[in-house]
């Protein structure tokens, strides 16, 4: 598989040297100095696009994937405002398109034991629901894309919890998530349920970024000759 790397910071490269030992080939790579060689023509190279970059700049570059028709996955967050309009784009060219807060296949298993810890403790309002998200300093957005997918699969499952808030919580409808940002973090995400009689915690811990690197390659070879929208639950068969 041929695969158009957009961003080729720490995650980008964390991609490329797994492609490689998959047996890929990297026929693009795109970072701050060659934004412009993101063309139409350079895209038709590659099979697939894999898209890491920032908030910023990951509307413009997926709406150019959209245009070339390229399938292409996406891990850059904090830009979901403007989903609906890429999801047209993708689906009008008859291409494949995938965005995931979070590639890990342990971080995919922790959302779904999210959401049946929070159906479980639905019925229990005297015990209160927080996040503690912990990510490397550079890290450009918070709450993390995870955190945030984390908050809506309780709220969900638990409508009191009207929104969530980027800070402790001063009402009962709202679901706070705490950020840090340490140096060199890969990512940790916990989610705590508090009454006075006891804790309720799970959390997840990543101790490097190949898991979400690994797991952005096998998205990549997931959606290679497919068409519409899809998510990593469709990658891992949830």
């Amino acid at each position: 598989m041929r695969i158009a790397l957009i961003g080729y910071g720490k995650m980008g490269k964390a991609i490329e040297r797994i492609a490689l030992q998959r047996g890929h080939e990297i026929t693009l790579k795109i970072d701050l100095d060659n934004a412009q060689d993101l063309t139409a023509q350079n895209l038709a190279k590659a099979d697939v696009a894999i898209e890491f970059t920032g908030p910023g700049s990951a509307p413009e570059n997926l709406l150019r994937c959209a245009a070339s028709g390229i399938p292409t996955i996406c891990g850059s967050t904090g830009w979901l405002e403007q989903y609906p309009a890429v999801k047209t784009a993708f689906e009008a060219k008859g291409s494949a398109f995938l965005y995931a807060s979070n590639f890990s296949i342990g971080v995919n298993i922790f959302f779904e034991l999210n959401k049946k810890l929070a159906s479980l403790m639905a019925p229990h309002p005297e015990y209160t629901v927080s996040l503690r998200e912990i990510h490397h300093i550079t890290k450009k957005d918070a709450p993390s894309g995870t955190a945030i997918t984390l908050a809506e699969e309780i709220q969900t499952a638990i409508p009191t919890l009207t929104q969530w808030v980027n800070r402790p919580a001063e009402n009962s409808h709202e679901l706070p998530i705490l950020s840090e940002r340490v140096d060199q973090a890969p990512g940790t995400h916990l989610v705590t349920y508090h009454c006075p009689i006891d804790d309720i915690e799970i959390i997840h811990t990543a101790h490097s970024r190949d898991g979400f690197a690994g797991g952005a390659v096998l998205a990549a070879e997931f959606i290679q000759h497919k068409k519409g929208t899809y998510s990593m639950k469709d990658v891992l068969g949830f």
